[in-house]
């Protein structure tokens, strides 16, 4: 049985509380005044070649001008309007930046679990030989997923109720009226069919959490296998209920944060993020437990294989990425390419260089079988994956909610800190719960036994 060190307990609430405190931070110091909104503008004019200062002096002499002609003045007041427009819009921007952290290290941490669980059911679904002895690091690092997936939707119904529409502009009611196109979605953006989506989907996903959890703690001392035939009937239905929900949590979790532009590969491009992420979880916690004494029956085999699927699956989210990108890009139709224009202009280097971080340093890492059996190596990898997934997330989210607003400081780390203290502190506590090795799985003796 696997004990919950002092010492990583403490940690892991140590995070959460220097999180709660960043983010209370974030929060209260997201609140500008339409003055200094407007002297924030006026200082970057200024900074990028007086722009400001010109715009002053075409201001007075436009004031001179309306004293004369009264059509001038008209211009000038739709001037002004414009003017309070775009400082009330930045307003806005700066004011979602803590809302948005939030939500994206949420949705990261909730993901790395729901990949986890597609994962698990593949492999009991599969009848896969090498994998039974990751089987009780695979669940308890899913335990996180069913109040990880309810606070993900919390901030997001918040965000559009005790927030101003801070996320999800179509649940902004003002917005709706004036835009045909969310007008002719709100069959299905609208909150009460989100929240709806959000806990079948959520439901859905911790039934078979809980069902394939019981059958496998079940399967420890029975007489026979009916507990793993039990198992394989309900992961093979729960994969066919799995691809369906995450496509369409895909689309209303975080596609809906853009309502105006579309992917059709979408879904499968959020699930190629998250089964690598949730795939170097296990790596990661793989690792650490070995090296504190746990694990004696994984060997550098296992290893082998779950960093040949992080090389796998980096691979085939590069292909979704590419694939995306490229046909979007190519066609150049202005409802579509907007999407990847908005984050060529403003977050060029998270948008590039997650490319690198997700693709280039995996292969090059990776492509070596003898490093792939290496730890500390693996380690490596698998943490500059998390971290090129983490900005995966932060491109999907931040371009339409904070604009060019964007910036990695005190309100995103702290997010990060927060969900990472709870993720430990679920995760591991879940950990204690079994033993961590399966007793009687069928394919147990092989698992163990397993080598090239």
């Amino acid at each position: 049985m696997y004990t919950f060190s002092n010492k990583l307990k403490t940690f892991s609430i140590i995070l959460m509380v220097l999180g709660l405190l960043g983010v209370g931070y974030g929060f209260m110091t997201s609140h500008k005044s339409f003055e200094e909104v407007e002297h924030l503008l006026a200082t970057e004019e200024a900074h990028h070649g007086g722009g400001h200062a010109e715009e002053a002096a075409h201001s007075e002499s436009s004031k001179d001008a309306h004293a004369a002609q009264d059509d001038h003045g008209q211009e000038i007041h739709a001037e002004g309007n414009a003017h309070q427009e775009h400082v009330e819009h930045v307003q806005h921007q700066i004011a979602n930046r803590p809302w948005a952290a939030i939500y994206v290290a949420a949705f990261f941490f909730m993901m790395i679990a729901l990949g986890v669980l597609a994962f698990y059911a593949i492999q009991i679904a599969s009848q896969a030989g090498w994998s039974p002895v990751l089987f009780r690091v695979m669940e308890a690092i899913t335990a996180y997923l069913l109040p990880g997936a309810l606070i993900v939707v919390i901030i997001a119904v918040a965000s559009g109720t005790i927030g101003h529409y801070n996320l999800f502009i179509w649940m902004d009611p003002d917005v709706v009226a004036h835009d045909k196109l969310i007008q002719g979605k709100a069959g299905w953006l609208n909150l009460t069919g989100f929240v709806i989506r959000a806990l079948i989907f959520i439901g859905g996903w911790s039934f078979y959490r809980y069902i394939s959890r019981k059958y496998s703690i079940a399967q420890d001392t029975a007489e026979d296998n009916s507990n793993f035939k039990k198992a394989f009937r309900w992961s093979a239905g729960f994969l066919v209920f799995f691809i369906y929900t995450e496509s369409m949590m895909s689309w209303d979790w975080i596609m809906s944060v853009d309502p105006h532009w579309f992917s059709t590969l979408f879904g499968w491009y959020v699930f190629a993020s998250m089964f690598v992420s949730g795939i170097t979880v296990i790596a990661l916690m793989s690792i650490y437990l070995k090296s504190r004494g746990y694990l004696e029956f994984v060997n550098e085999n296992h290893l082998h294989d779950v960093a040949k699927f992080m090389f796998a699956m980096s691979i085939f989210w590069t292909y979704l990425w590419f694939s995306q990108f490229m046909l979007i890009w190519y066609s150049n139709i202005p409802e579509e390419v907007t999407y990847f224009v908005s984050r060529f202009n403003d977050y060029k280097l998270p948008f590039l260089g997650m490319v690198v971080l997700n693709f280039v340093f995996p292969i090059l890492m990776l492509m070596n079988a003898d490093y792939k059996r290496i730890p500390w190596f693996v380690v490596l990898t698998g943490l500059v994956i998390l971290l090129g997934h983490y900005i995966d997330i932060f491109n999907m989210i931040m371009p339409a909610t904070v604009g060019d607003r964007w910036f990695i400081g005190i309100p995103e780390i702290s997010s990060i800190l927060l969900f990472a203290g709870l993720f430990i502190f679920v995760v591991f506590t879940a950990l204690t719960k079994a033993p961590l090795l399966v007793k009687r799985y069928p394919f147990k003796k092989e698992s163990e036994e397993f080598h090239y």
